[in-house]
């Protein structure tokens, strides 16, 4: 995994099981290995999931979209590519995109609402989740 200033990139292999009768990669595995990719988003920049609940702030999923250009097969090796889009008072955005040899194959992006720990609700993002969202770097046309 390797991490420039602003883009993430996360090497994926598309699992056997994940494959359709179509031959390609089944459309909700995306989310998965968009999961996964923001994980090390985050651990890449020092702020690993399991320790928001230090900070008193989990996050919900409030949408996603997703807009494909290209297949990915079973024997791609693409990449995941991970930026911030947008950040808010009490949410942020991630924009994602999946590259295969070169070309992008699918984009799209998460829109994550901050919650508190203890289950009261909606809260501000914390400073270090601010800072560990770091500059925004669109991966997408809007």
């Amino acid at each position: 995994m390797t991490q420039d200033d602003a883009v993430f990139t996360h090497p994926m292999s598309p699992r056997f099981y994940e494959i359709d009768r179509q031959g390609v990669m089944f459309n909700m595995w995306y989310l998965a290995h968009v999961d996964e990719a923001v994980d090390g988003f985050f651990l890449a920049r020092e702020l690993p999931y399991d320790s928001w609940s230090e900070l008193g702030v989990d996050v919900h999923v409030a949408h996603v979209e997703i807009d494909w250009k290209g297949a990915i097969k079973y024997a791609d090796r693409p990449e995941v590519l991970v930026s911030t889009a947008r950040i808010g008072k009490k949410s942020f955005t991630l924009d994602f995109a999946f590259r295969c040899d070169g070309e992008i194959t699918a984009t799209g992006c998460i829109v994550y609402v901050a919650v508190a720990s203890d289950g009261s609700g909606s809260t501000p993002l914390p400073p270090r989740l601010v800072e560990a969202l770091g500059e925004v770097s669109l991966l997408r046309t809007v």
